[in-house]
């Protein structure tokens, strides 16, 4: 009975199923490297879309912020307009009003007192003279709270000088549209004669 060697078939197909093992990891190795590269671009591409998403809407942001910037400054020149024009409106309404008030500060004058400032805040005028006597100064009281436009007198202090008497006096002014104060340092109006001269 003729005898067959199967050792060098054996050891063949041992050598054939080790290469294809081998081959197979080699190529699961480059199928998985393969795979996780296009996993590693898909995710940097989807990273750097998201990245330009997000800087998209940061530079909107500051567009936006400029805009709400560019908003309020425009809010704070209407409200500055707005104020202007109240305060020329105001002016505008006060100027027979302040006419009124000079004309009665000359007409309360009596003879020998005069006026050397006159401060207004708002509705409340004070007023400081010399008079040349104490019954002066009562007369220029009665004056104001006679006249059509001050009202509400009140004396302040007297104190008597060699020039005369020297006199603080505060009124209120009525019909009072302006709320912008009026101040003069200097006199503004003498009837008569000054403090010191004769009679």
């Amino acid at each position: 009975m003729p005898r067959i060697n199967l050792l060098p078939w054996r050891e063949a197909d041992r050598k054939r199923k080790r290469q294809e093992f081998i081959v197979g990891i080699a190529g699961a190795v480059v199928i998985a490297l393969l795979l996780g590269l296009v996993v590693n671009l898909r995710m940097e591409g989807a990273i750097n879309s998201q990245g330009e998403r997000n800087q998209l809407i940061s530079d909107q942001i500051i567009e936006v912020n400029k805009q709400i910037e560019e908003i309020i400054d425009l809010e704070a020149r209407k409200e500055k307009l707005k104020a202007r024009i109240e305060v020329i409106e105001q002016l505008q309404r006060s100027r027979p009003v302040v006419v009124h008030l000079f004309d009665q500060l000359v007409r309360t004058l009596p003879e020998g007192v005069y006026f050397s400032s006159v401060k207004q805040a708002g509705s409340q005028l004070q007023f400081v003279g010399v008079a040349q006597s104490s019954t002066r100064v009562s007369a220029l009281m009665r004056n104001i709270e006679a006249s059509e436009y001050l009202t509400d007198p009140s004396l302040g202090k007297v104190a008597t000088t060699t020039s005369g008497s020297e006199f603080t006096l505060s009124a209120k002014q009525t019909g009072q549209t302006a709320e912008e104060p009026i101040s003069t340092r200097k006199p503004v109006a003498a009837r008569g004669k000054k403090a010191g001269a004769s009679q």
